[in-house]
């Protein structure tokens, strides 16, 4: 064992003062995947703190998960858009955990089994007591529709703090992204008066990694990372 190694030296500090920026996400980096839960009885224990991703299918929820944890394929996205009817848990490095919530809005299921997924789904959103924020997962270019409104209307609520990432930025010019970030905004002021200042939103695209490290900082803040960064 190398001597030198046990006490590192500290990293240089570049030219100019001051830490230089991250340029990798932090927060979801060295998730693992703990358990799929169908049902309340298989979700683990409530214990750390749980940030819980939702979107329509084909919003690109998955990607964004992947993107945000340096990987390509953590998540998975179903072959049919929207049959994943579980609840997918990832350990993080800080001891907290990703809730990667069903896709909705898409599928072609029986009407009793899509019902009992809701139910689930709505359950998770408003009793589980360790969950500290929600990731709402929206198409740039089609904003926000009525069912993800009715997530919303069940988190949002409890005053814990939201963070809209408005996907496939990347397929907007610079001008459409802006508007389209915009809406989304005025969307939630004109739905959420009085809880519009703890929803963040954010232009993201995963190919492009646009929005990246905004989106890692607000996660780094819920989780208490770096004081946020």
């Amino acid at each position: 064992m190398n001597k030198l190694g046990i006490v590192p030296e500290p990293p240089a500090t570049p030219q100019g003062g001051g830490a230089r920026p991250p340029s990798d996400p932090v927060a979801l980096v060295g998730a693992c995947f703990v358990i799929g839960a169908a049902c309340r009885a298989q979700l683990p224990p409530p214990g750390p703190p749980e940030i819980a991703f939702a979107g329509r299918s084909n919003a690109g929820k998955s990607s964004a998960i992947n993107a945000l944890a340096n990987r390509t394929r953590l998540a998975f996205a179903s072959r049919t858009p929207g049959r994943t009817q579980q609840i997918n848990l990832f350990q993080l490095k800080s001891g907290g955990m990703v809730a990667d919530l069903p896709g909705y809005g898409y599928a072609a299921v029986a009407r009793d089994v899509k019902r009992e997924w809701q139910d689930f789904l709505w359950e998770y959103l408003t009793t589980r007591d360790t969950l500290v924020g929600l990731v709402l997962v929206a198409d740039a270019r089609h904003g926000l529709k009525p069912l993800d409104f009715t997530v919303l209307d069940a988190f949002v609520p409890s005053a814990r703090p939201v963070l809209v990432l408005a996907t496939k930025s990347d397929k907007l010019n610079q001008s459409d992204q802006r508007r389209a970030v915009s809406n989304i905004r005025e969307q939630l002021a004109e739905r959420y008066p009085a809880q519009a200042t703890g929803i963040e939103v954010v232009g993201f695209s995963a190919t492009r990694r646009l929005g990246l490290l905004a989106a890692d900082r607000v996660l780094c803040g819920w989780l208490g990372i770096g004081e946020g960064r």
